[in-house]
């Protein structure tokens, strides 16, 4: 007889579990119906930073980026196991209802949830509620093993053993080889996706397996749970064939393995089930009890004797020798005052050695600054936790002084934006006790330029090393115990030029994450397109935004001339010429524009393009240095030839570039013998080479070495020599660019190359323009060109084809370049699109009817524009003049088609120009709210035309939402705080 009795109701753990289980399926799910171009869209759109975009296009393969994608937007909040309504958002804003539709369904299929904004389709359409076996769901895959394909006969008896216990199917292998270069498959990618747990079956071939490492870094970025199982006797740490330790050895520096080697069949299962007790505990079940030893009989008590009773009282207990109290441990190295002054003393003996050697023109070696005489502050801004940039009022305030704030800080900014200067200003302010400088508070302040840092394993090796006399009497042990409990800031300059940051368990990540000196407040500088990765949720994110008129006018009272008159003179071309204007806010071309004005070198306010005024600035420094070298040891036809001969150079600098670790330091007897004795001592004599001292680190038991190397002065440099040598490449038309490099790390290389060279600068476009990556890259290239060929036509029109963004935090190089683009696009008859302003709109000028941007830039009029998205900042009240502005602007793009405004409040208007019979114009104030314009009226989907009463409810409704956002910003704000 059939049982009708229901099964018991889940418990809470159970039906977490199972949420958790089916959310996991939905990742890898979900990761394959996300196209490259979907993600780009998707982390435009959430603000990600260009470095972890850059991430994503690294990937071995589509499924990987997809995967790290779909991880991302996890730990983000963007999609969460019981809500995916922020990603289905953010489909339809960008247009792709279909895929909105097919990740809904998959959603519901795995989780058997709806998501709370379903997507606008047929009701009809609505995917049918089918779900698979939850038991199968839970058990399926949970375990990946990863090993060489030399020990499959191991890994495999590992997988039976695993699941003679766990359950058949519980682990995964792949049987097939995956040959050397080939990459990690899309079904190897999938597999550790599902999985709970990554099992690393170690064997000796495994530390020298390219693909073994590959997917231990997968594994890692995916943040698995990884359990390394020694299959043979091998070293630990894991070393290579070569004595040198794996570069998984950093990975696996905190883990425990577990053995499964042993000859002996007892301790083989002892072994056995250390780890399946292990992995039990991994996936969320009870690991078996160890077995609790049988009791000690106690021992019938002893009666006591009797004692004689003879009227006498007993004699006292004696009391015990008191046990003699140990004498304390001495502090392993106890700290003096005379220590801490030596140490404070040497520091700021160094730090005044770098701060008082700025050089603002290379080649001027006899005009040396301290900081404090050149230093102007660059505008500043900081992100808040909704990923918006708020202005900064001084870098006084980097570090807050409110509790809950991050001690962490990470400032971020473009190439020649001031980031090594501010570092040796906060430098300048501690060793001199500035005033009202936050920076002279801590008892020591650290500063190590990354770049030195080749091989240091930790920051009191690299203090020793570089920040004290070589005569120092304090030992490596003396470092470690005074920076291991003051109050101690270190600032971490250059990350992007660290040789050791693509080793993630370096110092310097161990000390970002936490791991160690976790009582120490860091501020790190990098280029924007080079974050360091997987920095939690509280570190503090900041980033420069260059000098405004104000900044450029102080320079030039400061450091270059006080005469009124030739002040004016020197700022009044910025205002002539506005590619110089934008330009000048990176204050080292500001910098070298007012040296080089005030000198009356060249014409520079002819210039029009970077590619021009870096040009102009080159010939500067090598004509100044002809003009003293010549004569003495050098004529001037050999410093000519030398000038213009720099082929050696060129290729040095573009494989260092390209190259993965991109180390732009050269030992300076090697670049001796590649470049000549004569040509290098002209171009270390003009500025644009520099010679530094660095530290070799030795093999244990010897003492590190000294050397000379050269680097350029700044990286720019190295672009702009590059760029010479991509030229030379691109002749070769089948010449392609190398898929490790970051386009838009390099975007300077790139721009020069289309400067320099009209047909090499349109093939090299044309390159960039085949890359999925590429099309930032095209519109910072394009306006470098003179003309524009049929090739660069073909590919601007496949760039404005798509929506061009403008984002009111985008690069203060690309929103001008974006501009240009756009306006060269519409002067040729190119069609555009659409144009989307993100938070970007400011204003209207309404004498050139241009639309004025945050950034105080202005988008004139395109005439060939098709279509216009103003998505302001949530909570814009367009005013009646802004709204009558951007109306009048319209009339002027003959061809457009759409005008659409969200996140905004319009003004109530009664009517509307007839000039808008033509254009569809829709307005979205809130989420699932739009209205079109239609017949001078606004009406909904329905066609039910808004009353102004029915405009004021909505006003009432908007302010509302707006001042629910408000507090609960505010709540999390002090939560995080807490």
């Amino acid at each position: 007889m059939a049982s009708n009795a229901k099964p018991p109701p889940e418990s809470p753990k159970q039906r977490e579990e199972s949420v958790s289980s089916g959310f996991r399926h939905f990742k890898v799910a979900l990761s394959t119906v996300l196209t490259m171009e979907i993600i780009m869209q998707l982390a435009n759109i959430f603000g990600y930073p260009k470095g972890l975009i850059d991430d994503f296009h690294r990937a071995d393969s589509m499924i990987i980026g997809a995967l790290k994608m779909v991880n991302t937007m996890e730990e983000r909040g963007q999609i969460a196991p019981h809500d995916i309504s922020q990603l289905l958002d953010s489909l339809k804003e960008i247009g792709n209802l279909g895929t909105a539709s097919k990740v809904q369904e998959l959603f519901l299929e795995h989780t058997d949830r709806a998501a709370t904004d379903p997507v606008d389709t047929d009701p009809a359409a609505q995917p049918l509620n089918v779900t698979k076996s939850d038991s199968e769901k839970e058990t399926k895959n949970q375990i990946f093993i990863s090993f060489s394909f030399k020990a499959l006969d191991k890994a495999e008896y590992l997988k039976k053993k695993i699941e003679e216990s766990l359950g058949l199917g519980t682990c995964w292998i792949c049987k097939e080889r995956v040959e050397v270069g080939q990459g990690i498959r899309d079904e190897i990618a999938k597999a550790m996706g599902l999985a709970k747990v990554v099992i690393c079956a170690i064997s000796k071939e495994y530390t020298n397996s390219i693909e073994c490492q590959r997917e231990v870094n997968l594994a890692s970025e995916l943040k698995k749970t990884l359990i390394p199982v020694l299959l043979d006797d091998v070293q630990w740490p894991l070393m290579k064939s070569d004595g040198v330790p794996s570069g998984m050895a950093y990975i696996f520096a905190d883990m425990l393995y577990q053995k499964f080697f042993s000859e002996n069949s007892a301790d083989r299962e002892v072994d056995l089930d250390g780890l399946i007790n292990t992995l039990k505990g991994k996936l969320g079940s009870q690991p078996d009890p160890v077995p609790t030893p049988d009791p000690v009989p106690t021992p019938d008590p002893v009666p006591p004797l009797k004692p004689e009773s003879d009227g006498s009282q007993p004699d006292p207990v004696p009391t015990p020798d008191p046990v003699p109290t140990p004498d304390p441990v001495p502090p392993l190295k106890p700290e003096s005052d005379d220590t801490m002054s030596t140490f404070i003393r040497e520091l700021k003996k160094t730090g005044c050695a770098l701060y008082d050697k700025i050089q603002p023109i290379p080649y001027i070696k006899e005009k040396m600054y301290s900081v404090g005489k050149v230093f102007i502050e660059v505008g500043m801004e900081r992100r808040d936790e909704h990923d918006s940039w708020k202005t900064l009022g001084s870098y006084h305030d980097i570090f807050p002084v409110e509790k809950g704030n991050p001690r962490i800080q990470v400032i971020e900014g473009e190439p020649g934006y001031g980031k090594s200067t501010l570092a040796l200003q906060m430098v300048y302010d501690w060793c001199n006790k500035v005033s009202g400088s936050p920076f002279s508070g801590p008892d020591i302040l650290i500063c190590l330029n990354l770049r030195q840092l080749k091989g240091i394993t930790s920051i009191a090796q690299a203090i020793k090393q570089f920040l004290l006399p070589l005569d120092s009497k304090l030992e490596l042990l003396d470092v470690e115990h005074l920076i291991s409990k003051n109050n101690i800031w270190v600032i971490f300059d250059a990350y992007d030029e660290y040789p050791d940051q693509h080793n993630r368990n370096n110092f310097v990540m161990q000390m970002l994450k936490g791991k160690i000196l976790d009582h120490v407040n860091i501020l790190l500088t990098t280029r924007s397109s080079c974050i360091p990765p997987g920095l939690g949720a509280l570190t503090g994110r900041l980033r420069l935004t260059g000098f405004d008129d104000a900044a450029r006018e102080q320079y030039v009272r400061k450091v270059v001339t006080g005469d009124d008159e030739a002040v004016k003179k020197i700022l009044e071309q910025l205002n002539i010429n506005p590619t110089l204007g934008v330009l000048c806010q990176a204050p080292l071309f500001s910098v070298m524009y007012a040296h080089l004005t005030h000198n009356k070198d060249g014409m520079l306010h002819e210039i029009s393009s970077v590619t021009e005024f870096f040009g102009h600035m080159i010939s500067c420094f090598l004509s100044h240095a002809q003009n003293k070298l010549s004569g003495a040891d050098e004529s001037p036809e050999n410093l000519q030839t030398h000038a213009d001969t720099h082929a050696a150079l060129d290729k040095l600098a573009f494989e260092a570039l390209t190259s993965k670790m991109q180390r732009l330091v050269w030992d300076r007897t090697f670049f001796v013998g590649k470049l000549g004795k004569d040509f290098y001592k002209l171009y270390v004599g003009v500025g644009i080479l520099v010679e530094e001292e660095e530290i070799d680190i030795p093999a244990p038991g010897k003492l590190p070495q000294h050397k000379t190397v050269v680097r350029f002065y700044h990286k720019l440099f190295s672009e702009w020599y590059a760029a010479y040598h991509l030229i030379e490449c691109v002749k070769s038309r089948s010449y392609i660019l190398p898929e490790n490099i970051n386009l838009y790390d390099l975007k300077f290389l790139f721009m020069f190359a289309c400067g320099l060279d009209q047909p090499g600068g349109s093939q090299v476009i044309k390159l960039l323009g085949e890359r999925a990556e590429g099309a930032e890259s095209v519109v910072l290239c394009t306006p470098q060109l003179k003309e524009w060929s049929h090739d660069i036509q073909t590919t601007v029109r496949g760039i404005v084809s798509r929506p061009v963004r403008i984002g009111r935090y985008r690069s203060r190089l690309l929103q001008p370049s974006t501009i240009q683009l756009l306006e060269l696009a519409s002067q040729h008859k190119i069609p555009i699109s659409e144009v989307r302003l993100l938070k970007s709109f400011s204003s209207v000028d309404p004498d050139s009817l241009s639309l004025v941007l945050h950034s105080g830039l202005c988008l004139p009029s395109l005439s060939t524009l098709q279509e216009l998205v103003i998505v302001t900042e949530p909570g814009r009240e367009v005013t009646v003049d802004e709204w009558t502005g951007i109306l009048n602007y319209t009339k002027r793009c003959q061809l457009l088609k759409s005008l659409q405004f969200r996140r905004c409040l319009l003004p109530w208007m009664d009517s509307f120009p007839t000039s808008l019979d033509n254009v569809e114009v829709v307005w979205a104030p809130l989420i699932g709210i739009h209205y079109y314009l239609r017949s001078g009226r606004w009406q909904n989907r329905s066609g039910e035309i808004l009353t102004r009463g029915a405009y004021d409810d909505l006003v009432t409704k908007f302010r509302e939402v707006l001042q629910h956002l408000r507090l609960a910003e505010a709540k999390e704000s002090r939560e995080r705080m807490k």
